[in-house]
């Protein structure tokens, strides 16, 4: 049936809400607690500054799709020399492994922690799944799980009414910041920003979008029936708005959290999303570590499908292949075992004694080298009435979504500058 305006607005929420609970993976959970760990209160404003430059990029990203019944891949073929894209989707396949083995690892740890028994196997039963669901489950019937498995990261929330916060502390390192001149304090501003904006959010949600108008056939591409626009673009914007705003809470309650406890104990060796929730048991209590450790494992079988289904979108779509959750596995072969064998893949790296940090670090590096062309080529490809008909981005949207590509390229060239300089 299609939505209208008389639709719950919680039943508007699709790939925009998904999308921005999926930012907030076991990897991004580990670089919110180490930076919360390490720095204390003294970076919380950057996911303020991060939450508007999030919104408009991911927003310009959700009405390709839905404009052109596109994903951006393909998008971005049509408009952009071949080898420049191609190089930049095999670069994020191979920065979404490396993500996929960090977050498959840290789902076999967390059920360690809160059942005991062995990791590894813990871990293979999460990828296992998580490809069957793909795989078998129709996209309408799967949707609803993903969404459910976001309200996991309440746990996060949760966590911050276990621990002691000093308040007052917390607004002027929000209104006047303290900032230190040390490399490894611009790393972590880098780190929260090129966690919070990741090129994998962008193929998803434009593909989501995509794949939506293919498979109901109460819809179309605007440019198509531009009719549809005013309510197609104003749930767009609520779903992207209340998804990125949602993620954002959570990752700042994540580094409250390690601020409050980690930080204010003298606990900043924390090396994975697991070490912080082994760190909170003896400081903030059983309590806070179970909702801690059980949010690892929920918003990681979340990332999973986000991860391994946008490495498959950008593959499929610059390649040619017939892509989409609506297909059926015979008919979308190379797009479903690109799935399988990402998924597996991370899971297969997960089980090498290969430090998961120094993985995390490199993904981090691709990622950084990946975002900002690919930022501008989505900004050039929203600007192109070409492409977008008469929905090109409005006035507003663009300067959010330029600003963005600006603060990304600016992190870029710090992270690239503090490989030469000595951490301190």
């Amino acid at each position: 049936m299609p939505q209208t305006n008389k639709t719950p607005w919680w039943k508007r929420l699709g790939a925009g809400f998904i999308t921005g609970a999926a930012d907030d993976d076991p990897s991004g959970i580990a670089t919110y607690s180490q930076v919360g760990a390490s720095f204390g209160y003294g970076i919380l404003w950057t996911v303020p500054l991060a939450l508007p430059l999030m919104i408009g990029i991911q927003a310009i990203c959700g009405r390709v799709g839905r404009v052109t019944g596109m994903g951006l891949a393909r998008n971005l073929r049509a408009e952009f020399p071949m080898p420049v894209v191609a190089c930049a989707v095999i670069l994020l396949a191979i920065a979404n492994v490396i993500n996929l083995c960090a977050d498959i690892g840290a789902i076999g740890a967390s059920t360690k922690l809160l059942a005991g028994g062995p990791a590894p196997l813990y871990a293979a039963v999460a990828a296992l799944l998580s490809v069957l669901l793909q795989v078998f489950v129709p996209m309408p019937r799967y949707t609803p799980v993903l969404k459910l498995l976001a309200l996991s990261l309440f746990a996060y929330v949760a966590t911050i009414f276990m621990v002691r916060v000093p308040w007052a502390h917390v607004l002027k390192e929000l209104v006047w910041p303290t900032f230190t001149l040390k490399v490894d304090y611009a790393m972590g501003i880098v780190a929260v920003l090129g966690t919070t904006i990741s090129p994998y959010l962008f193929f998803w949600q434009s593909s989501e979008e995509a794949n939506e108008v293919r498979s109901n056939r109460h819809r179309q591409p605007l440019r198509q029936k531009p009719a549809h626009a005013e309510g197609a673009l104003r749930r767009i914007w609520l779903d992207t708005l209340t998804g990125m705003l949602f993620s954002e809470v959570v990752a700042f309650c994540i580094i409250l959290a390690g601020a409050a406890v980690l930080h204010a104990h003298g606990k900043t060796d924390i090396q994975s999303s697991a070490d912080a929730a082994m760190a909170l048991k003896p400081l903030a209590g059983k309590f806070a570590f179970v909702l801690f450790a059980g949010g690892i494992i929920g918003t990681g079988l979340l990332a999973i499908p986000v991860l391994a289904g946008s490495a498959a979108f950008a593959l499929g779509e610059t390649f040619r292949w017939r892509t989409g959750l609506d297909h059926k596995p015979q008919r979308a072969r190379l797009f479903y075992g690109t799935i399988a064998i990402a998924t597996l893949g991370g899971m297969l790296i997960s089980f090498t004694p290969v430090n998961p940090i120094k993985m995390l670090y490199w993904s981090a590096v691709i990622n950084g080298v990946v975002a900002v062309p690919l930022m501008v080529l989505i900004m050039l490809l929203a600007s192109r009435s070409k492409v977008m008909g008469k929905f090109t981005s409005p006035r507003a949207l663009k300067a959010l979504g330029w600003a963005a590509t600006g603060v990304m390229g600016a992190a870029t060239l710090v992270m690239f500058a503090t490989l030469f300089l000595p951490h301190r």
